[in-house]
Order: C-alpha cells, then structure tokens, then sequence
C-alpha cells in the first residue's frame, strides 16, 4: 500500500525548515516497509498564503491520505482546515500555532509544535546570568534591540515578550531602542541590525532575535559595526543551527536555544500516520489517556512505538506536543509537556527526567538530552 502525504512549507529559504523537510522526509522513508510505502510531495509557499491555499487544494484534489501544512499565516488556519474537513484529509499543523478556537473546528487537526515562550525566557535567562547581567556598556539599564521574525505569528510575540520578561522579573532595568521585524530572513535581520547600531550606537547592550538565521545577519552587522560580541554587546538566537552554536562555542554570539528539527518532524510524522490509520489524536481519541484538557490539540501519541524507555531516552528537545503519550502493551506512557520550541520535559510514568542548561560546548551523547540553553561558558 502506498499513502500519499502532502506537505506545505511556508518557505523553502528558510533555515530551520529546510533541515525541518529534509528531517521530515527523511523519517517517513525510515518508516517504509514491504508492503507500505509513502509517497511524500513537499511544495514551497514561497511565504505566499494565496500560493500555499491553491496548493492545498491541488494535493486535496489529486486525494492524498494526509496533509502536514507549516502555515504562512496562522490565521488562515480555518480556511484550510474547512477545505480539508470537506476533503475529509486530516492535517498535522507544524511549527506556527494556529489559534485555540481553529483548532477546536475539527477532530481530524492537530499542532506539532512547542511552546514559543520558554525559549523566550532562555534567551533572556542567558543575558540575566552573565557577570553584569547584560548591561555592556554600564549604565545601569540593558538598552536592547528586539528583532522579530512575523509579529503576526504567536511564537514571534512570544519569544519577544517572554525574552525581556525574564529580565524584568528578575529586577534588571530594561529600555527597548528598537523593534522592527525581520521575517526570520538572514539578510533582513543584517539590515535591521545595521540600522539600529548605526543610530543607536554605543547604547546598544544587547541584540535579541527571534531566530539563528536573523541573529547570523545581526552578527555581521555587528562586526562591520566594530562591535565585538561578549566585550561590549550581546547577541542572542533561537535554533541552535550548527553554524550559531559553533559561534556560541567560540564566543561570536552569546547565546542560542535549541529548536530541534528532528523531534518536531517525526512527531508531525507519527501524528499523520496515527491519521492515516484511523486513529484519532488529543480529545478525541481515548479518554483515559492523559489528555491536557487546556491544549488538547496539540495532544500527538507516538503511533505503533512499544519502546518507551529507549525512546525516553532518545528524545531531543522541540519534540513539540503538549503531551506525547506513548500507548503501548506494557501501558508505559511517555507525557512530553510542551514547555518551550525547543525545550521538552520528559516524564515517564513518575519518573520526571532532570533538566539541564548548556552554556557552551557540545552537548554530551552519553546523556538522554532535555532542557537546553546553550551559551558561551561552562553546562551546570
């Protein structure tokens, strides 16, 4: 038998989605067998709703078995969820939220995802344990600039909001310079920094950017600007891509928080497959498992998984569900609490798995990984 998944990216230049399809599809090829195959179209939006809408109803058209759609916008998600509801074709949304009443319209829609505003709070948590907590040039207040990816989209406002909450709560004076968005572009987030630092100058104690790719443009603006990151500015991303956490080892970026690909693509691709198979996901599958009645669309269970302790183990951060029960004959349940895009609590049975930061370094193989901040300096 062979299934045929369509999947829409809101934009194929994106960093962290292209290792986020290229993991996606690599996954789904893992799962093949003998006799099931899957055949998987992945289309480009080119960060174009009208675009992505028409491709929707191209795949909904030519009768795939199910979709999994990264949104241009989220707030387009009832369009499509109403066409796919029609279409009867469930879809797994990945990556950007779409609001709780969207989610609500169907029992055949769920969210991969995690939650944006824990890795808000590391971001802001990095620059609140440095030595003068931020403030570079001593002034007594971290002047920042904010630079967001779409200020439409819930993990943008979030990560904005909860990085600076961070240092708000914990009594540090914070005044905000500039805040423009940078739509997750490399180039934009270098054109915006150049901006800021050209008018703003020496105030500047931090940069924050909702993701690695704007952060890596800020970073060459920095550098043309003669600023020197750690001695007197402070730069912060979200993705942890391998290019920014090699800076983060040798000091060019102060910080980064680990989005990871791997874990949110296989549990978007468990969570089709679980469709595909006639099974339901979150509040409408079986009400004796442990269901998060606050987030039950973004409940996504492991399909056909009996290895709950090896795959305890083997989890990574950004496995993207509010809880990821693992039902397999030993009734062993593996609950993933969505605390942060990229950050996972792992709890099996009672047993809550520890967390931990990373400040520098790689992160150790010999570990199960959980919780991870990584920044320049010393793991805790």
């Amino acid at each position: 038998t062979t299934y045929n998944i369509g999947v829409c990216i809101y934009k194929f230049d994106d960093n962290f989605m292209t290792l986020y399809r290229q993991e996606l599809e690599s996954y789904f090829k893992s799962l093949e067998t003998d006799t099931v195959k899957y055949n998987v179209t992945i289309v480009d939006g080119k960060g174009d709703m009208a675009e992505q809408t028409n491709q929707v109803d191209t795949f909904l058209a030519q009768g795939v078995d199910a979709l999994i759609v990264n949104l241009v916008q989220s707030s387009s998600a009832a369009t499509i969820t109403e066409k796919c509801k029609s279409a009867d074709v469930p879809v797994v949304y990945i990556n950007r939220e779409p609001a709780a009443e969207d989610m609500a319209a169907w029992d055949k829609i769920c969210y991969v995802g995690a939650d944006a505003r824990q890795s808000g709070t590391y971001q802001g948590e990095i620059v609140r344990d440095l030595p003068n907590k931020g403030d570079a040039n001593g002034d007594g207040v971290v002047s920042y600039v904010m630079i967001m990816g779409d200020p439409e989209n819930v993990d943008a406002q979030y990560r904005t909001e909860f990085s600076i909450k961070a240092l708000t709560d914990a009594g540090i004076q914070v005044e905000e310079l500039f805040n423009q968005r940078g739509d997750w572009d490399q180039a934009r987030g270098q054109e915006l920094a150049a901006t800021a630092l050209s008018q703003f100058g020496d105030k500047i104690d931090v940069i924050f950017c909702n993701n690695d790719a704007m952060a890596l443009g800020a970073a060459q603006a920095i550098e043309a600007a003669g600023r020197v990151v750690g001695e007197n500015i402070y730069l912060l991303g979200v993705d942890a891509l391998d290019e920014c956490v090699e800076m983060v080892n040798a000091g060019t970026m102060t910080g980064t928080v680990l989005n990871d690909h791997v874990g949110q693509s296989h549990a978007a691709v468990d969570a089709a497959i679980k469709y595909i198979n006639g099974e339901l996901i979150g509040s409408a599958a079986d009400a004796e498992g442990p269901v998060q009645p606050e987030h039950p669309h973004a409940v996504v269970p492991v399909a056909g998984r009996d290895d709950a302790e090896e795959r305890l183990g083997a989890l990574r951060l950004g496995q993207g569900a509010a809880r990821f029960p693992h039902q397999g004959a030993d009734a062993a349940v593996i609950a993933l609490f969505r605390l942060g895009n990229g950050t996972v609590m792992g709890q099996h049975l009672e047993a809550i798995q520890p967390q931990r930061r990373l400040k520098g370094g790689k992160i150790p193989a010999e570990k199960p990984p959980e919780h991870r901040k990584i920044r320049h300096g010393k793991m805790e």
